[in-house]
């Protein structure tokens, strides 16, 4: 085709104003270490969103080595000569960037990686880690003094990671604010069950080991994700309401359980689904382990996992947080109220079905069993700090704001609130301010007061 002088000219404009546009854009640089999150500022990584994590790891539990092989589709989100994952004292043997081999260097719990090409924005790529070694736990106060994240029990290994334990077994975004979708398979010793999130594809035997795929489709937070290895009773099935349902339990805790786990577990799902919106994920159940030095159970998506069964209200907390945390995640982790409150408010919540108590009764109940001097009124519920973002009143005050929050607009808005609030963030992050202006909306009350009073004011409230 030939142009006319006219369009000869409009096409040399038209270039070179591509050239400027291509000039402008900014040169490669390194991704940032960290996201930025207030309380742990190198948790996650600046440059890129995950997209899909494919992990591959074997563990022997007689020498607590692990061997993994995790793949990470990620999309650029600016011009990248560099990019960081969050990986804590695991060895690192080699690292591939769409199939070619990348250099890398290590500083503390940061794995930074450098192409042989930069990554341009908007480019989806590939990063392939191979790595191994024995996963060490953490421990400190954040968790209630426990350890937490891989823990070696007697036949195999308990794997609860919030807050930021993810990176202790596979490397990772390590942030809530960078979800991603999971393929999970896991290689253990013939005789053992590996479990892990969402729904199990295919389980086979080779040799003396046993390999188990797992794939999570949902958009699912790092510290969500498990690889639970060791002797259990499994029982699967459906809910009455038709969501699969997959149990494992620790046969050495059969018969210490007075709880009934599968049935509590389908029964819950199916109530939650009528007051907080759908289920959001493919599969219900419960990873029941014995594991004593764990002391605390953790909403595993799509199967919470109990370091051993308490009681129901632990079951239906946990599974309340397949909404309230693992489906709407926090978006820093200073807002863990609209993940822990909630789900303590749920209990409150599974009383009034049951017919064993009121909200209102449960509120006034916790209000007066604490004075006015109490440590736990001094907590800032809005930004508990990182070493007490666990304490008791994130749990129970959040509990307390959201009741107060409902004898103030009422049944009918309050119970419009909840599902509204799971659909507008479904498989998302919020934060506090998000739920203060969707309460508003609703109930059409201007309510900065309230939550003033309940989540950011030190002291008693008063009645």
């Amino acid at each position: 085709m030939k142009l006319s002088r006219s369009a000869r000219r409009g096409a040399v404009a038209v270039a070179a104003a591509s050239f400027f546009v291509i000039a402008a854009a900014p040169a490669p640089a390194p991704g940032a270490p960290g996201i930025g999150d207030p309380y742990f500022p190198e948790l996650g990584n600046g440059g890129f969103d995950a997209r899909h994590y494919a992990l591959d790891i074997g563990y022997d539990p007689d020498t607590d080595r692990l061997d993994g092989r995790a793949t990470l589709t990620a999309r650029a989100t600016e011009n990248l000569s560099s990019f960081d994952l969050d990986l804590q004292k695991l060895t690192v043997s080699r690292v591939d960037v769409d199939g070619r081999r990348a250099a890398f260097t290590r500083d503390g719990d940061e794995l930074r990686v450098t192409p042989d090409r930069f990554l341009r924005k908007g480019r989806d790529f590939q990063v392939t880690v191979v790595y191994g070694g024995i996963p060490e736990p953490l421990t400190g106060p954040i968790v209630f003094g426990s350890d937490y994240g891989w823990m070696k029990t007697d036949d195999g290994v308990f794997v609860a990671c919030e807050p930021n334990a993810a990176s202790t077994w596979f490397p990772s975004s390590d942030h809530p604010s960078d979800k991603a979708t999971y393929d999970i398979r896991i290689k253990a010793p013939k005789g053992l069950t590996g479990i892990s999130n969402g729904r199990l594809v295919s389980t086979w035997d080779r040799g003396g080991s046993t390999y188990s795929h797992w794939r999570e489709t949902e958009p699912m937070a790092p510290y969500l994700a498990t690889a639970t290895i060791g002797k259990f009773d499994v029982r699967t099935g459906r809910t009455p309401g038709g969501t699969p349902i997959y149990v494992a339990i620790d046969p050495v805790l059969a018969d210490s359980n007075s709880v009934d786990v599968y049935s509590v577990t389908a029964a819950a799902t199916d109530y939650w689904s009528t007051l907080f919106g759908p289920y959001p994920f493919e599969e219900t159940g419960a990873i029941v382990d014995d594991m004593p030095q764990a002391g605390f159970s953790l909403e595993v998506q799509s199967k919470p996992a109990y370091s051993a069964v308490r009681d129901e209200d632990t079951i239906v907390h946990e599974l309340a947080h397949q909404w309230f945390g693992d489906s709407v995640s926090v978006d820093t982790w200073k807002d863990i109220w609209l993940n822990e409150g909630f789900a303590t408010y749920a209990e409150w919540l599974w009383a009034e079905h049951r017919g064993t108590g009121t909200a209102h009764d449960l509120f006034r109940a916790a209000y007066d069993a604490r004075p006015a001097d109490a440590a736990f009124w001094k907590t800032v519920v809005a930004d508990p700090q990182r070493d007490t973002m666990f304490s008791s009143a994130v749990y129970w005050r959040g509990a307390m704001t959201l009741q107060m929050l409902r004898e103030r607009i009422g049944d009918r808005a309050f119970f419009q609130l909840l599902p509204a609030w799971t659909a507008a963030h479904r498989h998302g992050n919020a934060k506090t301010a998000d739920f203060i202006a969707l309460a508003e909306r609703i109930s059409g009350q201007q309510l900065d007061d309230l939550f003033t009073t309940w989540l950011t004011t030190p002291g008693k409230p008063a009645l």
